[in-house]
């Protein structure tokens, strides 16, 4: 009894969801308390922290210098291992309020297919970053969770998650993965076919930030009406001075084409694997979709033509890995076979 008294109002748990693009951040007493990009701004010299999250994302592309914008994730796993216990600490100690009696406990989601080295890496930049322990979960049986698939049940859930280094797709049965597939193509290769396919047709150099921006406001998966434009500037590689060009729908599903098929191929492949009777479960119940590349337009549709299965969105795919890590933090007993350390 006491010890659960401890548990629940002594120590200041935390979920996280620590993503290529953005990190997200769950505690008990705020909800999801930190949505902000996953990019840190230090000095080149020094490495000093200038800005962690929204504020060092305006740095990347405009530095001088002596000044670096560091995106510390990569594919979803750990590039820079002191930068990204930096962005952590940060993080957290946002999270926490007052006199801190106890460390928190961290649960983060990972991606299915990353080593075991690179999963000690998640581990020791949380313990160094302040946590007093930390379990695992794998992102697509978060995202599952969080959707409110029935996991637990001897039933195929099939879910795929876009997040902004890795799609994965994971066939789950009874809190268990039991085929997945993983592909490094997600939001970031969208945004670098953006700012390639920009170079070829139009001679165009782009930012980080502005292509993403392009990807959204124009993104599809499907071939659309052109109906939608927007002016692009960037640096004209032809004279060398800035320039504005017009840029269609068409043309950035066109640049999109190569990351939407390895994203399609690798749910094609998971299908392939999976077993006769949870294959049946999965044409009766569909294919659920989380991350935020789920938002790009038409590629639910796309899922669903290639594979015949009925595809539907989740309500909020941005949050949905990370409501599924809360959720088996706060009833860890209930979700105790999920966690992969």
């Amino acid at each position: 009894m006491l010890s659960r008294f401890f548990s629940r109002f002594l120590t200041q748990d935390i979920a996280m969801d620590l993503g290529t693009a953005n990190t997200l951040l769950y505690t008990r007493k705020h909800g999801i308390f930190i949505n902000e990009p996953s990019v840190v701004a230090v000095d080149a010299v020094s490495r000093k922290v200038l800005a962690v999250g929204a504020a060092a994302k305006e740095y990347l592309g405009r530095t001088p210098q002596n000044i670096c914008a560091i995106r510390p994730m990569k594919d979803g796993v750990i590039a820079d291992f002191d930068i990204t216990r930096e962005m952590i600490a940060h993080f957290v100690g946002k999270c926490i309020s007052g006199l801190r009696l106890v460390k928190p406990s961290m649960v983060i989601c990972i991606p299915t297919g990353i080593t075991q080295v690179e999963k000690k890496a998640v581990i020791d930049a949380a313990l160094l970053s302040g946590a007093r322990s930390v379990s695992l979960v794998e992102e697509p049986m978060a995202a599952a969770i969080g959707a409110g698939m029935p996991v637990q049940e001897p039933l195929g859930n099939l879910v795929l998650d876009i997040g902004g280094g890795t799609s994965e797709v994971a066939l789950i049965s009874m809190t268990g993965i039991a085929v997945s597939q993983s592909v490094r193509v997600a939001g970031d290769a969208m945004n670098l076919a953006v700012q390639h396919y920009l170079r070829e047709a139009f001679r165009l150099e782009v930012g980080e930030n502005t292509a993403e921006n392009v990807k959204k406001i124009l993104g599809a998966a499907l071939p659309q009406n052109n109906s939608l434009r927007l002016e692009v500037s960037g640096k004209d590689l032809v004279y060398g001075g800035p320039r504005v060009v017009t840029v269609t729908e068409g043309d950035i599903c066109e640049a999109l084409h190569d990351p939407v098929q390895a994203v399609v191929e690798t749910v094609l492949r998971a299908l392939e694997q999976a077993p006769p009777a949870l294959a049946a479960d999965v044409y009766d119940n569909g294919l659920l979709m989380a991350g935020g590349g789920a938002l790009l337009r038409g590629l639910d549709q796309c899922i669903a033509r290639a594979t015949h299965l009925k595809v539907a969105v989740d309500k909020d795919p941005l949050t949905t890995v990370l409501r599924g890590t809360a959720q088996a933090m706060l009833y860890r007993e209930d979700y105790e076979g999920i966690f992969i350390n």
